[in-house]
């Protein structure tokens, strides 16, 4: 039995997946994998995605260079989400900031509360 026969892919065969700073436990985004990807991710090291909106295969920070190196990898009680714990070279989100959960709910609204990096 391999690792992936433990994956729980959708309907559409993929895995939510949770990327989370290893040194400080911020949660930095969520993405999609699909069987490639998780392939992808343990063959190398380094995080893969699908790209539910281009239908492709992409590896985080292979324009940026804000790659995603894995330290741990837990997979939940139901097998049907993924936790890289990873070392982020640069900010994680695509709007240059930090983690992609940059708005506070404050009353009616949504209050940024992180700006982009320089």
């Amino acid at each position: 039995m391999s690792l992936i026969d433990d994956l729980k892919f959708d309907a559409h065969g993929l895995l939510p997946t949770v990327a989370q700073d290893a040194s400080s436990g911020r949660v930095l985004m969520v993405a999609w994998m699909n069987r490639e990807a998780f392939e992808a991710t343990c063959e190398t090291g380094f995080a893969h995605y699908y790209s539910r909106s281009r239908k492709a295969l992409w590896k985080k920070g292979e324009t940026s260079g804000h790659v995603q190196k894995i330290v741990d990898m837990y997979l939940d009680c139901d097998g049907d989400t993924l936790l890289l714990r990873v070392d982020q070279a640069g900010p994680a989100c695509h709007t240059n900031r930090e983690s992609c959960f940059y708005r506070l709910r404050e009353g009616d609204g949504w209050n940024i509360v992180e700006e982009p990096l320089k």
